[in-house]
């Protein structure tokens, strides 16, 4: 009878071991969304937040958008907030700034900006400079976004980066995101500012998933126009990018990391206002400077940040020349090897950074 107890009293405890044991848990996986989803879920906040915000372009409604950006927008918001215009960039750019002259708040599609030449009048002469020609009286708050620079397979007419272009232009702002948390927190910021902003997008990247965090998924996130960030920490070496060329970056600095390389990586996010302050912090740190973009070398994003590091004082911390990695200076060719050979790839970095390391 006792032993027949104890065995009982061992079981019970055994199984009370069992109840009290900590299970191992895995961390709950983190929610991926592509750019194009941050995209059409940040438009998508500031219309239902905001009854003055409304999308206008070609195929932006029923169609859903060329690249579908603003899928499902039409048939939550319906005709008079998500208006499909004729092929006529000059006119329906026209119709937005007049609009945002009026107390609008228009989010003007290109399909592509390369079609924004047929409105760049609109965008510089009506948009960007009315604010200060009316002595600040008269606001003009409007988005022009849409996908910019090379893509593939388009050739010469469809392929061009307006970095450099719109942002020589004063009264505008220009900001260029990489992933889903730019271009989210960038939209949001750009239909929410009193000036023209420009969002240039990349068609490339719509697709692509990247990791969401928490405070993305917030309605209030915004991320600050004419802010940097350093996407990677490095000591060795400065390397600056906008757009899809960051994600080359950190390529690059993951394979250069294995050979003892640590390079700081700045997505520059905005293009302007440019944060240049913190390109000079990191440069003060690493003493080389590496730039990368898609555009073409002259009068580019990177010849910008080198003239503009040259002028201030993180000029005497250089140990080196600063080394632009750019596009090739000829209008983009169809033939796709033709094509990888004129826009930035991964070792052509990696090359840049370590001629400006001499190693």
């Amino acid at each position: 009878m006792a032993a027949l107890s104890a065995l009982v009293r061992r079981s019970v405890q055994q199984v009370s071991g069992l109840l009290k044991r900590r299970f191992h848990r895995t961390a709950p996986a983190t929610l991926q969304v592509t750019v194009r989803d941050a995209i059409n879920q940040g438009m998508d906040e500031e219309l239902e937040r905001d009854e003055r915000v409304f999308l206008l372009g070609e195929e932006v409604a029923q169609y859903d958008g060329a690249y579908k950006v603003s899928r499902g927008l039409w048939k939550k918001y319906g005709d008079k907030r998500i208006i499909d215009t004729p092929i006529s960039e000059m006119g329906f750019a026209g119709i937005a700034v007049g609009a945002a002259m009026a107390g609008l708040r228009p989010i003007c599609e290109f399909m592509t900006f390369n079609f924004s030449m047929q409105a760049i009048d609109q965008v510089i002469n009506s948009a960007a400079k009315t604010y200060y020609m009316s002595a600040g009286l008269q606001p003009v708050p409007i988005v022009f976004r849409g996908p910019n620079g090379a893509s593939a397979g388009v050739a010469a007419q469809h392929s061009q980066c307006f970095a450099a272009w719109y942002g020589h232009c004063p009264g505008l702002k220009v900001v260029s995101p990489w992933n889903s948390e730019d271009a989210k927190g960038l939209i949001k910021s750009a239909i929410r500012d009193n000036n023209p902003v420009v969002v240039l997008e990349n068609e490339l990247m719509y697709g692509v998933p990247f990791e969401f965090p928490a405070e993305a998924q917030s309605k209030d996130f915004l991320v600050p126009i004419g802010k940097a960030k350093i996407e990677r920490q490095g000591t060795h070496i400065t390397v600056v990018s906008h757009s899809r060329p960051v994600g080359h970056c950190l390529e690059a600095a993951a394979v250069l990391s294995k050979e003892g390389v640590e390079c700081e990586v700045i997505n520059l996010r905005t293009i302007r206002p440019m944060d240049i302050e913190t390109i000079e912090a990191s440069v003060m740190k690493t003493n080389h400077l590496v730039t990368v973009e898609g555009g073409w070398p002259q009068f580019g994003v990177g010849a910008e940040i080198c003239a503009r590091i040259m002028e201030g004082p993180a000029f005497n911390f250089l140990d080196a020349p600063a080394v632009r990695v750019t596009g090739a200076d000829v209008p983009m060719p169809y033939a796709k090897i033709l094509e990888d050979n004129s826009v930035p790839q991964v070792k052509d970095i990696i090359f840049a950074i370590k001629k400006t390391l001499n190693i």
